[in-house]
């Protein structure tokens, strides 16, 4: 047993001083310095315990990131799961959910079965697998998501969620017939997790686009291309499908300010409308083109610095349900290249903690809201028993020291691809251990 006392313990709920006790992979114990019997009830409790001193440092449960992209298999040479599982335990993360753009892509339970015996034992953290959707595989996925595929092994529960792309995307994912995408979203059983960008919108913009530049597309165009039209367009259609068929939706990496409170209104109807974004939109705006070209390239594209303010707004007032990085690598020989071969997408998730602990510094924003977001509401969008400070979870733990600040070096970076768009800046929280399933992982 280990008992780590002195701490600030950061809940939804609450933050204050206080111990957890950790007993084998589980957390048995939580004690409020508050409570009027803490020192009783941890003589009598944890006698024997370990005993940890956090004077001056802060708690938190280990973050779940339901999006992540660690390119495994078919695109090893710029990630995998050992490499991106151990920069998400740098940046705060235990917990992980892989999205379905592989080679090949995961729209089966062969290919899900496949990932999954990948997975083991190479892994830092914990991992989970959402299954992809096309315009020919909804049966399937409806009938995998009440009784998954025992031909294959394969158990509903290890389909962690759909994820339907409604914008182009790698692996010919592209849903666009609407019979498809209301058997999609007419699944109660899992979450339903679109990628809102209207392809059409898209597509127009760049045809304009090569006529005006030729091969020469400034970065800056990217805005433009993948336009905030093209993702509200998107969105419209999805949110309405999730209020007529009371879909469990997740809105993925959320951009504009519209779709914000687009979501708002629909979660009236709606509730299990869930929003999500990524830090790279509460961070970044615009005005990173011109410094970062290609390195800032995500598909939504970053946009006004009205968007991130109201992002982060939402942040604080709980329109933003839970931050999912989407993490996203490439090697800087992909990325320097011109707009139309450089491959969109970030390599982040070793900055989400920090980041979070930065913006909230920034806005005035609560902790809590940030543990809410970092983990809480996941776990129980994904039904996981992690994700929380709470007896009966498993000891997923961060350890972090929120009076420090660091720079972000290329060097200290942990993905396989060696870089990120955060290099240069500054951020808050220095990360000093990560307990996984009661193991611990110093920094």
């Amino acid at each position: 047993m280990i008992l780590l006392q002195n701490a600030t313990i950061v809940t939804s709920a609450k933050e204050g001083k206080g111990a957890v006790l950790i007993d084998d992979d589980m957390i048995s114990g939580i004690f409020w310095e508050d409570s009027g019997d803490y020192g009783y009830r941890i003589s009598k409790i944890a006698p024997e315990a370990e005993r940890r001193d956090l004077t001056g440092k802060h708690i938190i449960a280990g973050g779940i990131d339901p999006h992540v992209h660690f390119r495994e298999p078919g695109l090893t040479h710029k990630a995998d799961m050992a490499t991106e599982s151990r920069a998400a335990l740098a940046g705060g993360v235990t917990t992980v959910m892989d999205m379905p753009n592989t080679k090949p892509a995961t729209t089966d339970a062969k290919t899900l079965k496949e990932k999954i015996v990948l997975a083991e034992g190479r892994c830092a953290g914990n991992i989970y697998f959402h299954i992809g959707a096309t315009n020919s595989n909804h049966h399937e996925l409806a009938y995998m998501a009440r009784h998954g595929c025992p031909e294959e092994g394969i158990t509903a529960e290890d389909i962690a969620g759909i994820k339907v792309f409604m914008g182009s995307s790698t692996g010919n994912m592209l849903v666009s017939d609407n019979d498809s995408l209301n058997e999609l979203f007419s699944i109660r059983e899992k979450p339903v997790l679109v990628h809102c960008e209207d392809e059409e919108t898209i597509r127009r913009n760049l045809d304009e686009a090569k006529k005006k530049y030729g091969d020469n597309i400034p970065f800056e165009e990217h805005r433009n291309i993948r336009s905030r039209m093209a993702c509200i367009k998107s969105t419209i259609k999805a949110l309405e499908l999730a209020m007529e068929h009371q879909t469990r939706l997740v809105l993925c990496h959320i951009s504009t300010m519209e779709e914000i409170e687009m979501a708002r209104a629909a979660k009236l109807t709606n509730p299990d409308i869930v929003t999500e974004t990524s830090c790279n939109y509460l961070w970044f705006s615009d005005e990173a083109y011109s410094r970062l070209g290609s390195r800032v390239k995500c598909n939504p594209s970053v946009k006004a610095y009205s968007d991130r303010q109201s992002l982060r707004n939402g942040l604080r007032d709980g329109l933003i349900d839970i931050i999912g990085s989407d993490h996203a690598p490439h090697l800087l020989s992909e990325k320097d290249a011109p707009y139309c071969q450089a491959p969109s997408g970030l390599p982040s998730i070793q900055q989400t903690l920090p980041v979070l602990l930065t913006v909230a510094e920034q806005e005035d924003i609560p902790l809590t809201r940030i543990a809410s977001v970092f983990s809480e509401k996941a776990s129980e969008v994904y039904g996981l028993r992690r994700g929380k400070i709470r007896e009966g979870y498993y000891a997923d733990i961060v350890i972090f020291d929120n009076e420090r600040y660091f720079e972000v070096k290329a060097e200290d970076q942990l993905s396989k691809c060696g870089w990120t768009p955060y290099e240069g800046e500054t951020l808050k929280g220095i990360i000093e251990s990560v307990f996984v399933n009661g193991k611990e992982y110093k920094f």
